[in-house]
């Protein structure tokens, strides 16, 4: 089953302004405006969370989508905020000029009735496999790190999803999901004692 991780928008902001601050020295984040980002490299979760961050103002104001040669579609998915690219990117040897976002994910809508032979060539796991619906993915990343702000130990994950949706008939979904949670701790043992 694919973790169930949803990213906290303030503390990813949070660690965002963090890396923005230090500077844009060689450990700082690669891409901290929207218009630096490379989509492709989001999709095919190669990138880091603070860049799909950059991307959080795009999709909040529509101006600034299409300032980056977006241009919004309209919503056949109440979960999907989709658009039109200006110039088509190309992720795992398909090209596509639409992207999709659902919550902390960026995905490629291509031209592919069945998301299968993807996932396959991608080694992905299978979540889920109906007639109806296929949902398959992979942590490729998962990793600690301390939260410059509280000093908190955080999970950083990216996971690589393929699917299809019932809204988009004859497209497969192909991208990254991007998080920073708080690390769960095992409860502390009870001492011992009288």
């Amino acid at each position: 089953m694919l973790p169930a991780r949803s990213i906290p928008l303030l503390l990813l902001l949070t660690l965002a302004a963090g890396a923005h601050a230090r500077g844009t020295g060689e450990d700082a984040a690669p891409a901290s405006t929207p218009d630096r980002v490379d989509i492709a490299r989001l999709i095919r979760c190669e990138g880091q969370p603070e860049e799909f961050m950059a991307l959080a103002t795009a999709l909040q104001e529509p101006l600034k989508a299409v300032s980056l040669g977006w241009r919004p579609l309209p919503q056949s998915n109440m979960f999907l905020s989709e658009y039109a690219l200006g110039e088509p990117v190309t992720v795992f040897g398909h090209s596509s000029d639409r992207i999709a976002f659902a919550g902390s994910s960026v995905m490629a809508v291509l031209d592919l009735p069945d998301p299968r032979p993807l996932a396959r060539q991608l080694e992905l796991e299978t979540a889920v496999d109906t007639p109806e619906k296929a949902m398959f993915g992979k942590e490729l990343v998962s990793e600690e790190m301390r939260d410059p702000a509280t000093g908190a130990t955080l999970v950083r994950s990216l996971v690589l999803n393929v699917s299809n949706v019932t809204s988009h008939p004859g497209k497969t979904l192909v991208g990254c999901t991007y998080s920073i949670d708080p690390l769960e701790e095992e409860p502390a043992e009870p001492a011992a004692g009288g």
